[in-house]
């Protein structure tokens, strides 16, 4: 390192109104207050890390005697104080301060005391502060900085204008390092200073940090390929990649991928955060108007709108809300590669919703009981030419000479079906294993053959096998079990509450709170499969009626479910576990 070298942050540290980056409306508002001469008594400047705070503080605090007084070249440093709470916060360094400010300035019209990270004074310095805050000398003005402004007190805050500081947008932020790269001669491409302002999470003394890391690393060339190599981010090359074996349904290749991707040492709770950045980055591309939400390079942008153009939106909403059930789970889960992998089977199967038939295994034809009042005929006994033509299969069975039909019945409707002479076949997927009976319906054709546009079967084609009350809450306490296996205690204790009636082959399932109804909604589609496929009827729907909660009736098996009654009573919870992402052990 050279003798002379100083970093970007200090260098090129704003030092006028317009070099300050991404915080506009509050230069001008600062700006216009000093033209105006309408000065508070004090300013509370608020926001997070590198978003120009201190900044602003001491451009402000220069500009306000520049402006009163006739020699504006002057700085009048001797009129500006700092104080770092941080490692000054006690009673005595607060009554300094004020012992100060009963003098006024020698030169120039106003004294500002600038005080950074204010939330770290003590109580009792607080209390020290309050009277001079209320009631300061007309030449004396206060600017508090703060990172954290709820750590204040509000009788501090009473007393304060305050400002808000924004995070610094991505486009911003890359304008501005682009801008230092030309003034430093140094070559940078645009999709490579996009990531680097993506990687600073909004605050530019972040970007700046990382922007001469990554110049010592590529010695003043600055690509895209360099930035993520420096910095260990994974390439959206991946997630495209990725995104393609999605829609291709190809499993084999999405494993792969994510076995490249954990082999390179990267974090797999990272990786779902991107897929999951990705798949909104798509539907944020599906529309022009959004498409301004995209903060991605040009050419990245690009590849966006091409994958976008070919997603379907249905398909990316079903694999967000999945990605955002992993997400959460997944300091919970024990292994949790595979809680990972089983995502990406979960969103492979959203385009095969059809279980593979290439490993079907026969299995003997289903015969009816021969009834005693109908007298069977004879068979007639087929020729030796005709048992030499004729496959095993289509042979009919010797022990009747019924024709081979099973009747299914529903609540709704009979519907007499035929069972084809064929052997039925236990059909093994990939996620699952069903036993699928091959029906062939006496209706019309146009009722047999119609598909859904997806490629799904339509319900109405699939099996609605009669069941017993008993086999009802057989299957309905083992879907049950399996969500509490999954760690979903709280719609376990939902489900495993009371077992529903069933109206019309829909099952009313009674809830209590919104809570419920929301995790009953997500979890809806998963219920109903579980279900379906136990029982063998796809005729089942799944209804909620919401009624009144009786105290007595109601136990409470976890702390989600005593969190869920307590918030149904004062929704103003939910607000404070939001605002403190706060989540049960």
């Amino acid at each position: 390192m050279s003798q002379g070298f100083i970093v970007s942050a200090r260098k090129y540290r704003p030092d006028t109104w317009e070099s300050v980056v991404g915080q506009n409306s509050i230069t001008s508002t600062l700006q216009n207050a000093i033209a105006n001469e309408q000065l508070a008594q004090a300013y509370l400047f608020c926001g997070p890390r590198g978003v120009g705070k201190t900044t602003c503080a001491r451009l402000f605090a220069k500009s306000i005697n520049q402006a009163a007084s006739a020699n504006a070249d002057n700085d009048f440093a001797f009129n500006i104080f700092e104080l770092d709470a941080a490692s000054n916060n006690s009673v005595e360094d607060i009554r300094s301060i004020t012992d100060q400010v009963r003098i006024p300035p020698q030169t120039g019209k106003y004294k500002v005391y600038i005080i950074d990270e204010v939330h770290m004074l003590s109580q009792a310095a607080f209390n020290a502060f309050l009277k001079t805050l209320e009631e300061p000398p007309a030449h004396a003005v206060f600017i508090l900085a703060t990172t954290e402004k709820h750590k204040i007190i509000p009788t501090i805050l009473s007393r304060c204008q305050i400002f808000d500081f924004s995070r610094i947008k991505v486009p911003d932020m890359a304008t501005h390092l682009a801008y230092i790269a030309q003034q430093e001669g140094i070559t940078a491409e645009p999709d490579a200073l996009h990531v680097i302002a993506e990687k600073a999470d909004g605050a530019l003394r972040d970007a700046l940090s990382i922007f001469d890391q990554v110049v010592s690393f590529s010695q003043g060339n600055i690509t895209y390929q360099a930035v993520i190599d420096n910095l260990n981010i994974l390439d959206y090359d991946y997630y495209f990649k990725l995104t393609e074996a999605f829609q291709n349904g190809n499993l084999h290749q999405a494993l792969l991928i994510f076995d490249e991707i954990l082999n390179k040492g990267f974090d797999g709770h990272n990786f779902i955060a991107g897929i999951g950045s990705h798949f909104r980055n798509l539907l944020v591309c599906k529309d022009v108007s959004t498409l301004a939400l995209l903060e991605t390079g040009d050419n990245i942008k690009e590849r966006y709108k091409t994958q976008a153009a070919t997603a379907h939106t249905g398909f990316l909403v079903k694999s967000l809300s999945l990605i955002g059930e992993v997400d959460a789970n997944y300091k919970q889960a024990k292994n949790q590669r595979l809680h990972t992998e089983i995502l990406l089977m979960k969103i492979c199967r959203i385009f095969q919703p059809d279980e593979d038939t290439s490993l079907a295994v026969e299995r003997p034809a289903i015969v009816t009981k021969k009834t005693p009042e109908t007298t069977p005929a004879k068979p007639t006994e087929p020729s030796e030419e005709e048992k030499k033509n004729s496959s095993p299969e289509l042979t009919p069975p010797k022990t009747s000479s019924e024709p081979v039909a099973a009747v299914v019945k529903t609540e709704q409707k009979a519907a007499s079906v035929s069972i084809q002479s064929t052997a039925s076949t236990v059909r093994i997927g990939a996620f699952k294993s069903v036993t699928s009976i091959s029906l062939k319906e006496t209706t019309s054709s146009k009722e047999k053959g119609e598909t859904a546009e997806n490629g799904e079967e339509k319900l109405a084609d699939r099996p609605a096998d009669a069941f017993t009350p008993e086999a009802f809450e057989g299957a309905w306490n083992e879907m049950a079990e399996r969500f509490r296996s999954q760690g979903k205690e709280s719609l376990y204790s939902t489900l495993h509450r009371k077992l529903p009636p069933i109206e019309d082959q829909t099952i009313v399932l009674e809830i209590y709170n919104s809570v419920q109804e929301k995790e009953i909604d997500e979890s809806r589609g998963d219920i109903l499969e579980m279900l379906r496929e136990k029982l063998n009827n796809y005729s089942l729907l799944l209804e909620t009626r919401r009624v009144e909660e009786k105290d007595e009736d109601v136990t409470l098996y976890t702390d989600r479910d005593k969190f869920a009654k307590m918030a149904e009573k004062n929704p103003s919870l939910l607000t404070l576990k939001n605002k403190l992402d706060l989540d049960f052990e």
